[in-house]
């Protein structure tokens, strides 16, 4: 039966698409937007059935296609947080991912969908609930107002809806991001070019390399969306993170640490690598002022409720598998979950 995966070309797409062949799945519709065409790499060693354009493929989803379709697993959106064209933000992450659910909908087709943390805004409270929702910037309220949209559709849904609100992601085929790529992947690149790393200072009651995340692992961002493909009667929203608020400094020791050991050199405390210069602070950009979420930490309560019950890595698991991974270094599928047969 046939998968459609949006953003199939993607940072968390092109995992998902991996993670299904790993269980033999490779009657998958991959949709994407290959204007920026090394994005291609990322499905190079993946089995797909096809691949369709964007902009091609609502309207043939619409009309019933391809057939019987087991899920949409929509990923596809502008991730740019600090994106100023709200016309094309709203175009591409609201009124894309509105008619994508109507036919699906139509089609009694499930969608599992990317929501994100930056609906929280700069709350302190992330639990998914109305009041806990004060989103900082545009790409923020694209995803706030769908899921707005999904909360007065649910009541009546004719087939699953579920909304995934990542946190923040790192992990292996997201380096066509830039500058939106994680904070793990940044510090590699530096410290593989320049021998150091350098983060933010001081912001808000915050010290240097202080600003506190909910860092996970796209390995895990996968096992969360394959628990909900396996279970087709749960829906809602739900937090996908690991649980825990953990400093960028701490990304960025785990980071230098791990290719220090690969070198075969001694690990660093973060006292160290300052006294080293292995480790700096750079003033913090005037133009996230305002618009920059300091601190994040998932509730998971809901995600546990819905029977996800499996171990979430920490940034110094997550972070070293990354690395290995950057390396060139094999490194070992993460385990699966045996296939469900239940609905």
């Amino acid at each position: 039966m046939t998968i459609i995966v949006t953003g199939a070309a993607g940072f968390i797409g092109s995992n998902l698409v991996q993670a299904l062949n790993r269980r033999n799945e490779t009657e998958i519709i991959a949709v994407d937007d290959l204007t920026d065409g090394d994005k291609f790499r990322n499905l190079a060693d993946c089995e797909i059935a096809d691949y369709l354009d964007k902009d091609d493929f609502l309207e043939r989803f619409a009309r019933g296609q391809f057939g019987k379709v087991r899920a949409v697993l929509h990923q596809g959106a502008c991730s740019s947080t600090v994106e100023g064209d709200g016309r094309f933000m709203m175009d591409n992450n609201y009124r894309f991912s509105r008619n994508l659910l109507d036919a699906a909908q139509a089609l009694q087709v499930p969608m599992l969908y990317a929501s994100s943390a930056a609906v929280y805004g700069a709350g302190r409270d992330f639990r998914e609930q109305r009041e806990c929702e004060r989103p900082l910037n545009v790409y923020g309220y694209s995803k706030f107002l769908f899921d707005q949209h999904v909360r007065r559709l649910l009541p009546a849904a004719r087939s699953q809806i579920v909304g995934l609100r990542y946190f923040n992601v790192y992990g292996p085929h997201e380096q066509h991001k830039g500058t939106m790529a994680s904070v793990a992947l940044h510090c590699f690149n530096q410290y593989q070019a320049h021998g150091k790393v350098s983060l933010f200072g001081s912001y808000g009651d915050y010290p240097s390399g202080g600003h506190l995340r909910d860092f996970v692992s796209v390995e895990d961002v996968v096992k969360v969306n394959l628990h909900f493909l396996d279970h087709s009667r749960l829906s809602g929203l739900f937090n996908v993170g690991s649980g825990r608020a953990q400093p960028f400094n701490e990304v960025a020791m785990a980071v230098i640490n791990r290719l220090r050991e690969q070198q075969d050199q001694p690990p660093l405390s973060r006292e160290m690598a300052l006294l080293e210069g292995i480790l700096e602070y750079s003033d913090f950009p005037d133009h996230l002022r305002g618009k920059y979420q300091c601190y994040t930490c998932a509730d998971l309560s809901r995600l546990r409720e819905a029977g996800f019950t499996q171990p979430l890595l920490t940034v110094e698991q997550g972070v070293a598998r990354y690395c290995d991974w950057l390396q060139g270094i094999e490194v070992a599928p993460p385990a699966q979950h045996r296939h469900a047969a239940v609905a």
